[in-house]
């Protein structure tokens, strides 16, 4: 695929990533990262001066392929690559090995809201990640399933996707899921209750059931992931508006 790249011939990819390395490190703050560590990433380089440097960097294909395959200490090279990229440069193949390769939950939220949300291949990929055995690669057909429901109009469903099997599995699995997938699983239960209000009664009633994240800590004025809560909140505030 030709680059957009400025002055693209004849590049040392090579220089450029070790600067750009040079330019993280010197950015990384220990104690970020050990906030990160709690979460399950590894990145020390604050989110606005990473996203300042892609800003400068502007979109480069190129670049985003050496950054992201360039061997490196944590994950901070492969969430600059995301923010350079152009979803339409990478195949179905490369956003699949893309995602079994993403080392961090951070990595793996940007990837598929940054990449694959805007991709051409995003239903084949849903399709085939959401039956995946890996469950963090399933938490991606999950994630991109309660895309396609949210973006529905309002009370349809989309075409190829079935909420009552849905919500079969999704009671008979969730409680037990690992937390990725738990967390997915539950946000496509709230999506469903909050869309659609003729199945509004039974996603509430299969939350209250398993209690998934019923005492998970929320801040003042922020809504709870408990998804009985979630969706009476999301709904309180569309009849509103």
């Amino acid at each position: 695929m030709p680059s957009t790249a400025p002055d693209a011939v004849d590049r040392d990819l090579t220089a450029e990533v070790a600067a750009l390395q040079e330019e993280l490190d010197a950015l990384a703050d220990d104690r970020m990262r050990a906030v990160n560590e709690k979460h399950g990433d590894d990145h020390a380089v604050n989110l606005t001066k990473l996203r300042s440097v892609a800003k400068r960097l502007k979109i480069d294909p190129d670049l985003a392929r050496a950054l992201w395959a360039a061997p490196a200490a944590d994950s901070t090279p492969k969430l600059l690559a995301l923010l350079i990229s152009r979803p339409k440069q990478y195949s179905t193949e490369e956003l699949d090995a893309m995602l079994r390769e993403a080392p961090t939950p951070k990595v793996h939220e940007w990837l598929v809201s940054y990449l694959v949300k805007k991709s051409p291949h995003r239903e084949e990929l849903r399709e085939a990640w959401f039956a995946d055995p890996d469950p963090v690669v399933a938490s991606a057909g999950w994630a991109l399933t309660s895309e396609r429901i949210a973006k529905a109009p309002a009370g349809e469903m989309p075409e190829g996707i079935d909420p009552d099997a849905l919500l079969v599995q999704i009671e008979a699995e969730m409680k037990d899921a690992p937390e990725r997938l738990q967390w997915a699983m539950n946000q496509c239960l709230a999506e469903i209750g909050i869309h659609d209000a003729t199945r509004r009664e039974r996603a509430k009633d299969i939350g209250e059931r398993l209690e998934v994240l019923k005492d998970y800590p929320t801040p003042p004025n922020c809504t709870s992931p408990f998804a009985p809560l979630w969706i009476d909140e999301m709904v309180r505030r569309a009849e509103g508006a």
